[in-house]
């Protein structure tokens, strides 16, 4: 029944990672809540794929920051919401013909804009003078 479970998670787990990576590129579409369920998933099913998750130069950095509450760095979110009213706004006026559904992905813009402009700064601690990045002492 364990293994059973830990399959279904890890299945789980790489499903969210698709739809995550699929978020990257469509903009109604949200990366990190996939990306936070795949790393839920992985953690209680997989250590080689949470570690893998949670350390991968694409998202690796960005994931650990986001779970531990260090916030996002202020030019990633300025990207992000300029990303995310384009996409949003040229879908609005060249793809959605219905009211509603416009006002729905209005209404995603600005959830998603709140969210990212309540998230703390990311500010990485300064190193020390004379040291260089993976050094060690």
């Amino acid at each position: 029944m364990k293994s059973l479970k830990s399959a279904f998670l890890a299945g789980a787990g790489v499903l969210f990672v698709a739809l995550g990576l699929l978020g990257i590129v469509l903009p109604v579409l949200p990366t990190t809540p996939f990306l936070l369920l795949a790393a839920w998933c992985f953690a209680r099913s997989s250590k080689r794929f949470y570690v893998w998750l949670t350390t991968n130069r694409l998202f690796g950095r960005y994931l650990r920051d986001y779970r531990e509450g260090r916030g996002i760095p202020a030019r990633k979110r300025a990207l992000a919401v300029v990303l995310l009213w384009l996409t949003i706004g040229s879908t609005i006026l060249f793809a959605v013909s219905s009211r509603w559904a416009r006002a729905a992905l209005l209404a995603v813009a600005a959830g998603v804009t709140v969210h990212l402009a309540r998230m703390k700064t990311y500010r990485p601690e300064p190193r020390a003078p004379g040291r260089r990045p993976g050094r060690r002492i």
